[in-house]
């Protein structure tokens, strides 16, 4: 039986399984684990997106000195690839990223076996290391039309990454340090076929979004979209063709909805699918960054707004650590707001503020 859901409640299953209802996790980690993942990006106009994600569902109660702990101390998290996941799901991520490497990337590393072997020898030896510690030994360059081009350590140590044989030990600074796998992950691990992995990437993505397409799509930077065939199929009313949703996160329908109003990163799951969020929410947006500034709408890095089950527009801010300011240069509303839905989104920019240990300006 195809269900019929309604866009808010479509919405209300959507927020609730980002964590974005007013019913806040407990810890990072439970965070994590439900969102399945944190992407890594360094840039800082707010904060690292990893530490705006995380704050956005715990609040007050995150400090960025808990995702490092997790991650160096804890082992509870491990960064991989341009990713933060449970170590708990590390084996589901390491039998199926092998799958996803360029056929032309594994030719390159097998052209430079002796090159893999000394890089592996020198973290056994040496290890951990960042990656400028390391000799390039290569034999054929890795030739690239980006910034990896002739970064040949670099892509060796990331490949292999990829391939499970090392691991992110931890930071130095902002750059990574590389160890073997077997000095990071857990001693026992077992790995599934990629076939028991994929069903559950596949369970466990839907669980995490509520409720998505069917199929799947692998994005830019090697994370999958879609709900494949996981859970049930349903239409939403004002959309065309059929969904998947998660059964468990129908509870956002039957229990009831608990709304709160967050201020999101651009790189936030709950939007990072621009043609889901605007199917199911009616929010249009497009990460500016890249764009000349005559040609932004919203802002260098603004900040898509929640209020309820609703995207309702965008902030956009930047930070002055130095002057000790959050710029608050423009607030764009996607449609007339009511003086609740501003009395809202104003406290949470104080609240933002105020986690960020700045003063709010308007320039």
């Amino acid at each position: 039986m195809t269900l019929n859901l309604t866009q808010e409640q479509a919405r209300r299953i959507a927020v609730r399984a980002q964590l974005l209802d007013a019913r806040r996790p407990v810890s990072l980690v439970e965070t994590v684990d439900q969102l399945t993942l944190l992407q890594i990006d360094p840039t800082k106009a707010i904060a690292p997106s990893a530490d705006l994600v995380a704050w956005s569902r715990l609040g007050d109660a995150y400090d960025h000195s808990d995702l490092t702990f997790a991650l160096e101390q804890e082992r509870s998290l491990v960064e991989f690839s341009s990713f933060i996941v449970p170590m708990d799901e590390i084996e589901t991520v390491l039998a199926l990223a092998p799958g996803r490497i360029h056929p032309s990337a594994v030719e390159w590393v097998e052209a430079n076996e002796k090159f893999r072997t000394q890089v592996l020898d020198r973290l056994r030896a040496d290890g951990p290391l960042v990656a400028g510690e390391i000799e390039d030994t290569s034999e054929v360059p890795w030739a690239s039309s980006g910034w990896t081009n002739d970064k040949n350590v670099l892509r060796m140590i990331e490949l292999l990454n990829r391939m499970g044989q090392v691991a992110v030990a931890g930071r130095r600074g902002k750059l990574r340090t590389w160890d073997l796998a077997e000095r990071v992950y857990p001693a026992d691990l077992q790995l599934p076929s990629a076939e028991e992995a994929l069903r559950v990437e596949t369970v466990r993505r839907l669980a995490s979004l509520g409720i998505a397409r069917p199929g799947q799509k692998e994005t830019s930077g090697g994370e999958m979209q879609g709900g494949g065939d996981a859970g049930v199929p349903c239409t939403v009313s004002g959309t065309d063709g059929v969904w998947r949703v998660d059964p468990e996160a129908l509870a956002a329908v039957e229990d009831g909805f608990a709304p709160r109003t967050a201020l999101l990163s651009p790189f936030d799951r709950l939007v990072y699918d621009r043609d889901r969020a605007l199917e199911l929410f009616g929010f249009e947006y497009v990460l500016e960054m890249y764009k000349p500034a005559a040609k932004r709408r919203w802002g260098y890095f603004a900040l898509p707004i929640l209020h309820g089950e609703r995207l309702v527009g965008k902030l956009d801010v930047k930070v002055d650590h130095k002057k000790g300011v959050l710029n608050v240069f423009a607030v764009h509303e996607d449609f007339g707001w009511t003086a609740e839905i501003g009395d809202a989104v104003e406290a949470e920019v104080e609240a933002l503020a105020g986690w960020l240990g700045v003063e709010i300006v308007h320039p």
